[in-house]
């Protein structure tokens, strides 16, 4: 028996826009090789929605022409339950012609996200009106996961190690720079580390030494978002990640790595990240599978554990799902902190789980699995009230009248 309809959600309006692609194509190779039908939908960078076959061949995306053959514009019916996608501009059925039918029916959604408008939290509150099931966190956990400065200020309420931090928005710094920059020197000092709100795979980040480098790095941050972090830079950091998986108190957590760059630079940016070694032939050519990286970290079974353990906590805190990674750093003095949860990383962590016996393709099924789990979850909740507050409102508009 043929497994459900999968559609696999990615692009999007975001600065991460190309890195969704990777992701996405990945796993949906991965979901096909496990037996699923698989729907890809892609959301231009004008935020259009499209479906269709040549979706799924990395070539398509080189030059995307949403005219091309195998290639359909679609919209989500998002009537609670119908979860159909329907060609657009709508086909109008003649007086004898066949009643026009949806492009694919969605049994399950994967949103393969990254950045805003997608892993925000976004996608999930529009699958959720729609009663879609997905395989990510819900709305919560991803909102949370995305905005730096929420997720800091949540993490270190619960006691979780974060570094020390100050944040402004756009609006506070066009008003009085100096004040601001004044109490960034007076509680981080430098180096400091500044980054937008709401962005990943290190986009906007810099590092800063010295006031001129500060200004410059908040310019960059305020050009892609109106909320800017600005946190302690340890020196020599050792960055240390482990990806979590599941639902509920059913939750598993992989093996650590060790990410190494290739420079002396310990700062992993966008081009550590995804395009060092993006001439080479294979699977391992394409997205965070492309990073250098030691896995299981040589961090020993005591400091393995803790950090398993803290990824297993910060899941639950942020009712997540799906699959999750949690970045950590050690500074100079073997002092751990929480860096940032990804409630969609990178190729969906796949490395990690490899290395846990997990292939690619179980991965799509434990996702699947939790997201229909969720979605039951959700469904057993009473929606419905019956109140007499209609009645008296009419009953007093009507004793109103004269």
């Amino acid at each position: 028996m043929s497994k459900m309809n999968i559609a696999v959600i990615f692009g999007s309006r975001s600065c991460e826009h190309d890195v969704s692609i990777i992701s996405a194509l990945q796993l949906i190779e991965a979901a096909k090789t496990a037996g699923y039908a698989v729907t890809p939908v892609y959301i231009s960078r004008e935020g259009l929605w499209y479906t269709g076959d040549a979706l799924m061949d990395i070539e398509t995306f080189r030059e995307f022409n949403p005219m091309g053959k195998g290639i359909t514009r679609v919209n989500l019916d998002v009537s609670a339950n119908a979860g159909d996608l329907w060609a657009w501009p709508p086909q109008r059925a003649g007086l004898f012609a066949k009643v026009p039918a949806p492009v694919a029916h969605i049994d399950c959604a994967i949103p393969v996200m990254h950045g805003l408008h997608g892993e925000d939290g976004t996608l999930q509150g529009l699958l959720e009106m729609a009663n879609i099931p997905y395989a990510s966190s819900g709305v919560l956990g991803s909102a949370v996961g995305m905005d730096k400065i929420a997720m800091k200020q949540m993490l270190r309420g619960e006691g979780f190690p974060v570094l020390d931090f100050v944040w402004f928005t756009r609006d506070q710094l066009k008003q009085d720079r100096e004040a601001i920059i004044a109490r960034i020197e007076k509680k981080i000092k430098y180096p400091a580390f500044v980054k937008p709100a709401a962005l990943g795979s290190s986009i906007g980040v810099s590092r800063a030494s010295n006031r001129e480098e500060l200004e410059k790095a908040i310019d960059l941050a305020a050009s892609y978002d109106r909320r800017i972090l600005v946190e302690v830079g340890i020196n020599n950091p050792v960055e240390i990640n482990c990806a979590a998986l599941g639902y509920g108190e059913d939750v598993m957590t992989s093996v650590c790595e060790m990410p190494v760059p290739s420079t002396g630079d310990k700062f992993l940016n966008f081009f550590e990240k995804y395009l060092r070694n993006a001439g080479a032939k294979g699977e391992s050519s394409r997205g965070m599978k492309s990073l250098s990286r030691v896995v299981p970290a040589p961090i020993g079974e005591e400091l393995t554990g803790r950090i398993q353990k803290l990824t297993r906590d910060i899941f639950k805190i942020m009712d997540c799902r799906g699959t999750v990674r949690v970045d950590f750093i050690l500074d100079e003095n073997d002092v751990l902190y929480v860096n940032e949860p990804n409630t969609i990383p990178g190729s969906l962590a796949f490395y990690l789980w490899k290395e846990c016996g997990v292939s690619f393709g179980e991965l799509v099924d434990k996702m699947v699995e939790g997201a229909l789990r969720a979605h039951a979850d959700k469904n057993q909740n009473v929606y419905a009230f019956d109140s007499t507050i209609l009645q008296k409102v009419a009953a007093g508009t009507k004793g109103s009248k004269r």
